[in-house]
């Protein structure tokens, strides 16, 4: 984490608690960023993290259906989500070491649940041992 932080000249930046403004959409404008290969870098970057960051697989692929032509305000986009990752650099899944190896998986599902659709939301986690190694959830 600390080295995307680095290639984007952000170490010492102030840290957010939300990876993005809930306000602002990711719309494109007029005026693209003078520097896409660092975009996309970094974005690229942040796109491995969300294996073990799943707060910010929804923030990140939005950033990701502009990497074609980025614009300066996904630009700030993508500071904001770099300031929530220095915020928060001890989010995620942690591997630890466990006296057992035994494979549980839970599943659960709420059919037609949602009153405003009345669509379905299902999901399941696996773990190995105490470590959680996979998770869905759909709805």
């Amino acid at each position: 984490m600390g080295d995307i932080l680095t290639r984007a000249g952000m170490s010492d930046c102030k840290p957010l608690a939300t990876p993005a403004a809930v306000t602002q959409s990711a719309t494109p404008s007029d005026h693209l960023f003078d520097n896409p290969t660092q975009y996309r870098r970094l974005v690229g970057a942040l796109q491995y993290l969300t294996i073990t960051r799943s707060d910010l697989s929804f923030t990140v692929n939005q950033l990701c259906q502009f990497m074609h032509s980025p614009t300066d305000d996904h630009w700030g986009l993508l500071k904001q989500v770099l300031r929530y990752v220095k915020g928060t650099h001890d989010y995620g899944l942690h591997l630890l070491g466990s006296a057992y190896s035994d494979i549980h998986a839970f599943p659960d599902s709420d059919w037609a649940g949602c009153p405003v659709d009345r669509k379905s939301a299902s999901g399941y986690a696996v773990f190995l041992g105490s470590n959680l190694i996979s998770w869905v959830s759909r709805k």
